[in-house]
């Protein structure tokens, strides 16, 4: 969903800069974590505009330009710090590279989407602080948000974050399910482009974000396997919407999935020249050690999204779920074969494109799986290529032809399959 904010509003920046520069001394006696006293928002009102934002002063004030006041309420978590601010649905029209560098107590901030008609700040901390106050005003033609913050020991922040004055609000993966295609006898192919709202992933030497390039060619995949026909197809996410990594399986189960895939686009921080596609199956012990350091980074996904990860008690266990897990490895394999081997001729592939870690996407007991890197948004040459249609085109209709041969594998095993002349 993208808004283009009033030309009005936009004239008002420039005062709301002097203010920012010389803030106020004065604070206000709100509690920590305290809610803005503002009203929420009408029935079909405008969703709000974020056109500015700063982190400032020794102490540290995060401040947005808002095109309108909004509520929001501040949490506290652990491990890693981080406050976290929900807010209804804001047009972050901010630019690339905001929240990357914080000042005082804010080491970074990220934010967007975080379930329909919900955005969320995630503000990562140098060191312990707690909200001092958190303010939503009218001025002028626009608004401002203040997110104020203070130093505090470790005591007073776990004390904090384990009782939050704020509960926050419930994980939206149960909610954000996608509408299942209708039941047939075609296999439902279920396409996860990762990343996506609060999380956008890594972010390329062309200044793109991975969340915008897996689902761009998430849809182009989606638009070639409906074309042939043969498949019904599922996305777990078609805006730009947070979805925990648990939900995001589960979503592919209660749908009744023959084959998942995630698709991701990585970078590396140590070298440019690194480049090429590489497909990860799931498995509890890592092939090398970059598959395990590049798992560990995607599991990430839930915290950076400020969701509070907890194992789930429920987790299939026992023989029979064991020997599913085994079956299913064996075709997670076989597919990512076969992703491989479509792919060498179209596109240029890792030097080493088969491997294998502990992804927590890929957990899906029954589901063969496989998570795609399409390329490194580090390397230039890959990042222009992520990006270009015409590469898109060609990647997307080699991974086509490699579903084909995963099915028409599947079919020739299956006792009763009628066999071709």
């Amino acid at each position: 969903m993208r808004h283009r904010a009033a030309q009005p509003f936009l004239v008002c920046l420039a005062a709301i800069g002097l203010l920012l520069a010389h803030p106020a001394t004065a604070r206000d006696s709100a509690p920590q974590d305290a809610v803005a006293q503002d009203p929420a928002t009408p029935p079909g009102a405008a969703v709000a505009v974020a056109a500015d934002v700063r982190a400032e002063g020794a102490v540290t004030r995060l401040s947005l330009t808002l095109s309108r006041p909004v509520d929001a309420k501040a949490f506290l978590l652990e491990r890693p710090d981080r406050v976290i601010v929900d807010l209804p649905e804001v047009n972050f029209q901010l630019p690339a590279n905001a929240g990357r560098k914080g000042a005082g107590v804010i080491s970074s901030y990220r934010f967007g989407l975080f379930a329909p008609g919900r955005s969320r700040i995630v503000i990562d901390l140098a060191q312990p602080a707690l909200v001092e106050r958190i303010d939503s005003r009218a001025l002028g033609e626009g608004a401002l948000l203040v997110i104020e913050l203070s130093r505090t020991d470790r005591a007073s922040y776990r004390k904090t974050a384990l009782k939050p004055m704020v509960e926050p609000e419930p994980l939206p993966a149960s909610t954000a399910q996608q509408p299942v295609p209708p039941v047939g006898d075609k296999p439902l192919i279920v396409i996860d482009p990762g990343h996506g709202g609060v999380d956008p992933g890594a972010i390329g030497v062309n200044g793109v974000a991975e969340k915008d390039v897996v689902f761009a060619f998430a849809e182009r995949f989606r638009q070639r396997l409906e074309e042939t026909g043969r498949y019904r197809v599922m996305l777990t996410r078609t805006s730009d919407t947070f979805v925990s990594l648990g939900g995001r399986w589960r979503m592919a189960q209660k749908a009744g999935a023959s084959l998942f895939i995630s698709i991701h686009a990585d970078t590396l921080s140590d070298s440019s020249r690194v480049r090429g596609a590489t497909i990860y199956t799931g498995s509890a012990f890592a092939s090398d050690a970059e598959a395990e350091r590049l798992a560990a980074k995607e599991n990430l996904a839930d915290q950076i999204a400020g969701v509070d990860v907890v194992e789930d008690p429920n987790e299939i266990a026992g023989i029979l779920a064991e020997l599913t897990k085994r079956e299913t490895r064996v075709f997670s394999l076989d597919f990512a074969n076969k992703v491989v081997n479509s792919l060498r001729d179209v596109v240029a592939l890792n030097k080493n494109p088969l491997r294998s870690a502990g992804f927590i996407v890929l957990k899906a007991p029954d589901i063969p799986s496989a998570l795609i890197e399409l390329g490194y948004l580090s390397s230039a040459k890959d990042a222009d290529l992520l990006v270009s249609d015409a590469w898109r085109d060609k990647s997307s209709a080699a991974l086509v032809e490699a579903v084909d041969r995963f099915f028409a594998t599947r079919l020739a095993a299956q006792p009763d399959a009628a066999v071709s002349p």
